[in-house]
Formats: C-alpha cells, sequence, structure tokens
C-alpha cells in the first residue's frame, strides 16, 4: 500500500510538474514540452583555451557547464554579460579540476544564480574552496545530482546520466548530462574516462539510450575518453572539442580522432574555430563559429579513415587490426565498420576496443 501511495504520488508530481526532492537536492521533474515555433535552443561553447566551458540558452534562461580555468573567470564573466545574461538558472561545475571549476568563483561573484551542481563538495584546492565560497555568498546549497535526476531549462530538459558509481580518479566523478529540445539533443560529459564511460552505458541498458546529436568530446580529446562502446552508443552527428592550442598534453589525440572520423563525425575544434555556436529549432542544428578566417574543412564531416576490423567467428568478438589478441586467418572474418560488427552481432574486444 505504501508503495502504491507512493508511486501514485510520483505521478502526481510528474503530471504537473512539481519540485521534488532528490536527495539533498531540489530538482525539477519535468514533462517534456513541445517546441514553439520560434523558439530555439543555443549551445556556446566558449574557447576558454585548454579547459571546458559552455553556456546554455532556452526560453531566456541560463545554464553554465565549467568556467574554464582561474585565469579565464573575467573572460566568462565578459562572455555572458555580452549574451544579456543577468542571471543563470544552473551553475554545472562537471568536477573539481581547475580547468573547469576555476573560472566559475568569477561567474558566482557577479551573477545572481537559482542552482548549483557538482559531484562534490570537497576539494583541495584553492580554486575549488573558492567556488564553494562564492556559492555559499549567495546562500546556495551545492547540489550533487544522481542519475536519472532531471529539470527543465526554459524549453529544454536536461537529465543526468553519470557517474554512476564512486570513484578515486576525478575525472571519472565527471557529471554527464543530456540536453533534449525538441527532437534534438546535446551530451556533456565533462573529463570522463572510458571505464566510468562504460560503466554509465551498462547502468542505462536497456533504461534509456545515452544517443545524442551533439558530443562534447570528453577529456578535451584525450585517448583516455571517447571508447569505442561509448561513441557507437552516443553514435553523435558532431563533435566539438574544447581544446588548447598547441597544449602540452598534445589533445587532441589521434585515437579518439580516428574514432570520431571513422564514424563520420563533423567536429569543431575550439582551438581552430575559436567559439563555436549551435543553434537548434528542435529540429534541425546549424553551427557558427568565431574565427571565419578558419579553414572551413575543420566544419566539414570527417572522411572515414578506412579502418577495418577482425572478427572472431569462434569467439564473436572483433578486433583492431593491431590488436595482439588476433584469430588465426582462417577464424578471421572481416568487417568494414565498427557497426557491421555490432550489427552481425559481435562484441568488441575488450583489450583494444574497450
Amino acid at each position: 500500500m505504501k508503495k502504491l501511495i507512493l508511486l501514485l504520488l510520483l505521478l502526481s508530481l510528474t503530471l504537473t510538474g512539481c519540485v521534488v526532492y532528490i536527495g539533498d537536492s531540489t530538482l525539477s521533474l519535468p514533462t517534456a514540452p513541445s517546441v514553439p515555433e520560434g523558439e530555439y535552443l543555443r549551445v556556446h561553447f566558449i574557447d576558454v583555451g585548454q579547459a571546458d566551458c559552455a553556456l546554455v540558452e532556452s526560453g531566456g534562461q541560463y545554464m553554465l557547464i565549467d568556467g574554464g580555468n582561474v585565469e579565464d573567470g573575467q573572460l566568462v564573466v565578459s562572455y555572458l554579460m555580452d549574451q544579456g545574461v543577468q542571471e543563470l538558472a544552473y551553475v554545472v561545475c562537471s568536477h573539481a579540476h581547475e580547468d573547469h571549476v576555476g573560472g566559475l568563483p568569477s561567474v558566482l561573484a557577479v551573477f545572481p544564480t537559482e542552482n548549483v551542481l557538482s559531484p562534490t563538495t570537497t576539494y583541495s584546492s584553492g580554486c575549488f574552496d573558492d567556488f564553494m565560497h562564492y556559492a555559499d555568498q549567495q546562500d546556495l546549497t551545492v547540489q550533487i545530482p544522481k542519475p536519472g535526476d532531471s529539470f527543465l531549462l526554459g524549453g529544454a530538459v536536461v537529465t543526468v546520466y553519470g557517474p554512476v558509481k564512486s570513484y578515486a580518479e576525478t575525472n571519472d566523478t565527471s557529471i554527464v548530462m543530456k540536453v533534449v529540445f525538441g527532437e534534438t539533443s546535446f551530451l556533456f560529459t565533462g573529463d570522463m574516462e572510458t571505464a566510468a564511460e562504460n560503466d554509465m552505458l551498462d547502468y542505462w541498458e536497456g533504461k534509456d539510450s545515452l544517443h545524442a546529436d551533439v558530443l562534447k568530446v570528453g577529456h578535451h580529446g584525450s585517448d583516455t575518453s571517447t571508447g569505442y562502446r561509448f561513441l557507437y552508443e552516443v553514435s553523435p552527428t558532431y563533435g566539438v572539442i574544447s581544446v588548447g592550442t598547441g597544449n602540452t598534453y598534445g589533445h587532441p589525440h589521434d585515437e579518439p580522432m580516428s574514432r570520431l572520423n571513422d564514424a563520420g563525425v563533423t567536429l569543431f575544434r575550439t582551438d581552430m574555430l575559436g567559439t563555436v555556436i549551435a543553434l537548434s529549432d528542435g529540429r534541425e542544428i546549424s553551427f557558427t563559429w568565431e574565427n571565419q578566417s578558419a579553414d572551413p574543412d575543420n566544419a566539414e564531416p570527417a572522411n572515414p579513415t578506412g579502418q577495418t576490423y577482425i572478427g572472431n567467428k569462434n569467439s564473436k568478438k572483433f578486433h583492431t587490426e593491431s590488436c595482439g589478441s588476433l584469430p588465426k586467418a582462417e577464424n578471421q572474418v572481416i568487417f568494414d565498420s565498427y557497426e557491421a560488427a555490432i550489427e552481425a552481432g559481435y562484441t568488441p574486444c575488450g583489450s583494444c576496443l574497450g
């Protein structure tokens, strides 16, 4: 009887769009709205060099996901002012590393904010302490969202997909969020790495899809992220890489670029194009970018690399051509794409394909 009453209560809240309490946080449990004629979603992938910062705008409401490094704080504040932002519905710290949280204290010091989200409230760094301090200055409780938490941003629905476990590696604690506007969707992954990506896929298998039209490529294009399985499940048409020119990490790395190229993903890189803005009318997505002198090929669909995959007829696993566990020639079956191998019922090798 208690379960029935709880179910009816949740159903009532869902239908009325009321606010529900989830853990220590207060988040909406919305019903996806239809997109009125003339309404748009804008996503600004702000060029903050070797760091991350994105402004999501819908129905006059704004959400800022990450704020670049400490030195980027004033740049981000100026950009928001130029866009006419007067207050923020949500400020999201994807995880506690400086290149994501560093500029957020400057933002919170200037803009009234309704909600602040973070995967943790404790981290040993001065810039994270400043982030918590300025949230406290606005009497805001920093909320730690859980998988499945969802809220409205104007006409868009934002849903949290990860992390689904606790991790010692800070990158893996990254909040993963999908923004759905009409028939279009954007996935933000912070710096989440491959093992946590796969945990997230396992958690959501049979429950919901992580497919998105636009992927904010994880960890600035590092080879630790955007694994084969994850990329196949998300199956994006577009990818945005927030990365600094000539950075010392060598981002983006060749391996994820090869995977993205093989999937035919149209790529936008902030080191080449500057700030990138995506505009969705709920049906189609168009892009503009800051550096008009940039080679337009940077924004054209990537050409497939022609990579082939080797399947094992006995184990029904498939591998890259360079894998050390390739089957004997007589047991091999050749696939011209990752998707073809999956459709044939083969599963990716854990060693070479994650």
